[in-house]
């Protein structure tokens, strides 16, 4: 007899970095007021500058300069998420999840792989919703950076904002041997 499986709830943390400044800014930095707007620019550009974690297994999985890292639900110096978006359940056990994570760790998320627009943490967390659930996270998250980028704006900071490195403090970098299992 076969025993049934279990399923984990899959969850999105969404911070806004920005403090809320870029929801401000977004006139300048979109060319579009935000408030009252329609369409996906102004609501990405309302959201403010997303960072993004999967929480799956009790705990907190995110990608930054530093590489893929863990830590308790809301365990970064981010502290509480601004927006928690569930994303359904997972039947991937804890011990197959590790691996996944321990293979993307060493092949597409290595730290030095980290770039603010093109390969970020929300890249991360797209990759990782899809492997547990099949579905993606909120494209206002994922479309953000190329809306950005297509404004002269962006275009006239993406030197300066290509150089940023983003690693939430209060995280451990993940691997096998940090006392995970």
């Amino acid at each position: 007899m076969e025993e049934p499986l279990t399923l984990h709830p899959v969850k999105l943390y969404v911070y806004d970095l920005s403090k809320g400044m870029a929801r401000r800014l977004s006139p300048l930095m979109l060319g579009k007021n935000t408030a009252g707007g329609t369409g996906a620019a102004p609501a990405a550009a309302s959201r403010g500058l997303a960072h993004t974690s999967i929480i799956v297994h009790k705990d907190e999985f995110f990608y930054g300069s530093g590489g893929i890292s863990s830590c308790a639900p809301g365990g970064t110096l981010l502290g509480p998420p601004d927006t928690v978006v569930d994303l359904g359940n997972t039947e991937v056990t804890e011990e197959i999840f590790l691996e996944y994570l321990s293979s993307l760790g060493e092949s597409m998320f290595r730290g030095e792989s980290y770039n603010l627009f093109e390969h970020n943490c929300n890249t991360f967390s797209n990759e990782v919703a899809q492997f547990l659930t099949g579905k993606k996270i909120p494209s206002y998250i994922t479309d953000l950076p190329s809306e950005v980028l297509a404004t002269p704006f962006g275009q006239a900071l993406r030197p300066l904002l290509d150089s940023i490195q983003i690693q939430p403090p209060g995280g451990n970098t993940f691997s096998r041997h940090n006392g995970q299992s």
